[in-house]
């Protein structure tokens, strides 16, 4: 994933875009390959970095681990570490994250809607 310097044109008209729009911040934060079908998955509760990995077979260990980083930050999930041998760490989306339920569903009902008129 390669991340766009922040002294480019590209970089300042992304920023600008993300300030005067809410729906491209919004989308800045969710969007993306990986970060949408993360905060699904983690909508039916905890789940530990092996078990997304399950369900995200196509993803790399280090992307999956730069989406959920990119997540975190955000405050959309939490990652716990339980002081366990071996060490567990779980992710579950946060208060923030939940609220983006009905969204997700009203973008899976559009989606099916489309894929039928294909």
């Amino acid at each position: 994933m390669s991340k766009i310097k922040e002294t480019s044109t590209n970089f300042a008209n992304k920023q600008a875009l993300s300030n005067e729009c809410p729906e491209v911040y919004a989308s800045n934060i969710i969007g993306g390959q990986w970060s949408l079908p993360v905060c699904c998955y983690l909508m039916n509760g905890k789940l530990r970095f092996g078990e997304l990995k399950k369900y995200l077979p196509n993803i790399t260990e280090r992307m999956l681990t730069l989406q959920l980083r990119k997540l975190e930050e955000n405050k959309i999930i939490k990652r716990t570490v339980y002081a366990e041998v071996p060490p567990r760490v779980e992710y579950e989306l946060t208060e923030i994250g939940y609220e983006l339920k009905p969204i997700i569903t009203e973008l899976g009902n559009w989606g099916k809607k489309r894929k039928k008129l294909k």
